[in-house]
């Protein structure tokens, strides 16, 4: 008797080929509603009656929420199911762009802004989702092009903003980003599967409360040390509580048995060296971003400035969101040959000679944008493998809370960055028109400390332990992955 003819495989269902756009496009979207308001921030203590100082905390309530709900969703995720908590991460993120487009009190957008913060888990999620769910030869491009889309909605998202800020209604753009978030939840209901790779156990609530407090208290006074002083009693207070705090909370982590970050396993050098790396990179891109835009919209009568206009400053920025786009699938194949520890490293250097660029010219537009061009090339190879290495080193049951410190790791490099390049431009500075602003050399020297930093995080990639015979995205790692889903 023949044996059955084997059944014909077709292509896979719609939904299936769309997960990696939809959940990219639930990347971009957190990007875009981090840097939406900055086209706002001059305007809104008119608009809203509140102090410049309260309007600042539209970005520090955001920062704070994303970094201490980035490792704990990510924890949840990997207990009560990935795409459950994505879409409770993407539902927060739309439900507080609503509120923003609803009201002009301080006090409910600050609140809202906090719920916006919940989009910072996406990233991780997301990348633990590709992880279960693709086969083995799409997980590295896949991986590669979600990193990607911090950079791509980043890049976007201030053009977009200075457009509707400079021609409609500020509510109005509240209103497009609230569209755009029910968009991406309503995709994400209906193209992500819900991931059977499970790490069951009850939830740590007292390690979660004690990590919020420990990177509240340290992240308020790292973005608030220029404004209160850091010699200050509060920001002092900050962060001695801060290391009490975080003390106590590792101390409970290595005791309990079901903790909310495994530290004995973020301790090993495959590990923690690319936790490491991701402070070191954070730092070194977030310069980037910060720098450029005060750069170009600096007067003219500065003699560096160009006196751009704010949607001249983020059609500027535009980009470095394409190459960053177009630069993924490159890192992809360059971590399939080499390893992802050589991406890394090379992404180091990329980055370093970027603000080599900057420092030899910061004055014609060209010169500009093809330092920020190079500079972007560098974020793209240094953070598509850092969820790589993360991915190789880690069991699947706990891919979701180590990309989750992994991202945490580069939120605390860029808060860092934000208040060194802040001291940096504010001792540096000269007088135009009676004003002070900040001088060229400030510039330079904030560029030569994010390329210094950024070759740091070159030496601590290539510290990292080379992985061969430990590639888990490769068809070791599927049969590992497989084994675990059939369990």
């Amino acid at each position: 008797m023949d044996p059955a003819p084997a059944p014909i495989s077709g292509p896979p269902p719609l939904r299936e080929r769309l997960t990696v756009p939809v959940l990219a496009f639930g990347g971009i979207l957190m990007a875009v509603m981090q840097t939406v308001v900055v086209p706002l921030l001059p305007d809104l203590p008119r608009l809203t009656g509140a102090s410049p100082a309260a309007v600042s905390w539209m970005v520090t309530a955001t920062l704070l929420a994303g970094a201490v709900l980035t490792p704990v969703l990510g924890r949840a995720g990997d207990m009560y199911g990935k795409r459950r908590v994505l879409l409770i991460a993407l539902g927060l993120m739309t439900g507080g762009s609503v509120l923003c487009a609803l009201t002009s009190d301080i006090r409910i957008l600050i609140a809202a802004r906090a719920l916006q913060g919940a989009a910072a888990a996406v990233v991780p999620l997301s990348i633990s989702i590709l992880r279960d769910e693709l086969p083995p030869h799409r997980t590295g491009s896949a991986v590669a092009l979600m990193s990607s889309t911090v950079g791509i909605g980043a890049a976007l998202g201030l053009p977009l903003a200075a457009l509707i800020v400079q021609y409609a209604n500020w509510h109005v753009m509240f209103w497009a980003t609230s569209a755009l978030g029910a968009l991406g939840l309503s995709l994400a209901w209906w193209a992500v599967r819900e991931s059977p790779v499970r790490a069951p156990g009850r939830f740590d609530a007292l390690g979660a409360l004690g990590l919020a407090a420990g990177l509240i208290s340290l992240l308020l006074g790292v973005s608030q040390g220029g404004q209160w002083g850091w010699g200050s009693a509060r920001v002092v207070g900050l962060f001695g509580g801060a290391v009490a705090i975080l003390g106590l909370w590792t101390w409970h982590q290595l005791r309990t048995g079901r903790p909310l970050v495994d530290l004995r396993l973020a301790a090993g050098r495959r590990v923690g060296l690319p936790h490491v790396a991701a402070l070191f990179t954070g730092f070194a891109f977030y310069a980037n971003s910060l720098v450029t835009a005060q750069l170009v919209q600096a007067p003219v009568a500065t003699g560096y400035g160009l006196g751009l206009s704010i949607v001249a400053t983020g059609l500027c920025m535009l980009p470095n969101g394409v190459i960053m786009l177009l630069f993924s699938p490159v890192s992809a194949r360059v971590s399939t040959t080499r390893g992802p520890r050589v991406t890394l490293a090379i992404g180091g250097v990329v980055l370093a000679l970027g603000y080599a660029v900057r420092i030899a010219d910061s004055t014609d537009l060209w010169v500009i944008l093809v330092g920020a061009a190079v500079v972007s090339t560098g974020t793209t190879l240094a953070y598509s493998a850092l969820p790589t290495l993360i991915l190789r080193a880690v069991p699947p049951g706990a891919t979701a809370s180590a990309n989750g410190v992994n991202v945490l790791m580069r939120t605390i490099g860029q808060a860092v960055s934000s208040a060194a390049v802040a001291a940096v431009l504010v001792h540096h500075t000269t007088r135009v028109g009676g004003a002070a602003v900040p001088s060229l050399s400030g510039y330079r020297i904030a560029f030569a400390m994010a390329g210094t930093v950024a070759l740091v995080a070159t030496a601590v990639a290539l510290a990292v332990p080379s992985d061969r015979g430990r590639e888990d995205l490769t068809a070791g790692g599927a049969v590992q992955v497989a084994t675990t889903k059939g369990v």
